[in-house]
């Protein structure tokens, strides 16, 4: 039983046309344009402060201080360490620090980021933990099929520090650890019989919009779009 694969198994194609979109795919095998992939660097830059501050939300909304140490933990992480690690990442691109901070938010961006701060705002840590799902556990799916996929052709390619980074172990237990959390919420809110409850339809709705939003940042990057 997980919780988490369930909610996949709710929307199979979103969740397939978000980690197989063509962005994706392109990285794997090297021929993305590196033009979309910087656009989608800014932008990402842009987004992880706002995962920041979905996180902060996380430790307000949380029940208990495992939660809240959960969550502040993965907030420190990404503003201490993820961002920056992000900045000298796009110094690798040619993309300087005043670049990211001088670029306004996409409109692929806005709708992700302001969706998953609403479904937090409106609704309790289990709305909130559901509509960042995609993006955590999503990126260690994406990042592990990708470095296992193209293993053998991975030395020429540009997006391989990229693959490496979601594919590390590093990344695969925080991704493990916001999955526990996630499992453990839902017990605790709707316990075993969760399918049954009356919160599983919009716990399901949420999850799928998420991943089409995903699946949109994708698309911006690729289209360049603002």
């Amino acid at each position: 039983m997980s919780f988490y694969e369930d909610l996949k198994a709710q929307c199979p194609d979103d969740w397939t046309s978000y980690v197989y979109h063509p962005f994706v795919q392109g990285m794997g095998e090297g021929t993305l344009p590196k033009e979309a992939f910087k656009h989608y660097l800014i932008q990402d830059y842009l987004f992880l402060i706002n995962f920041g501050r979905a996180y902060a939300l996380a430790v307000f909304k949380s029940d208990n201080l495992e939660d809240m140490r959960q969550a502040a933990a993965t907030m420190n992480a990404l503003l201490n360490d993820e961002m920056q690690l992000h900045i000298n990442y796009c110094a690798e691109w040619g993309i300087a620090k005043d670049i990211l901070e001088a670029e306004k938010e996409a409109s692929a961006n806005l709708a992700y980021t302001r969706y998953v701060m609403e479904r937090g705002l409106s609704g309790d840590i289990l709305d909130l933990l559901v509509a960042l799902a995609p993006c955590v556990m999503g990126y260690a799916e994406i990042g592990s099929r990708l470095a296992e996929e193209h293993m053998a052709d991975m030395e020429n390619n540009p997006y391989r520090p990229w693959i490496e980074m979601y594919a590390s172990s590093d990344y695969q237990q925080a991704a493990a650890g916001a999955y526990g959390q996630l499992e453990r919420v839902a017990m605790s809110r709707l316990g075993e019989d969760y399918q049954n409850s009356g919160r599983w339809k919009d716990l399901c709705n949420t999850f799928a919009t998420a991943t089409r939003l995903e699946a949109g940042f994708w698309e911006m990057g690729m289209t360049g779009s603002m």
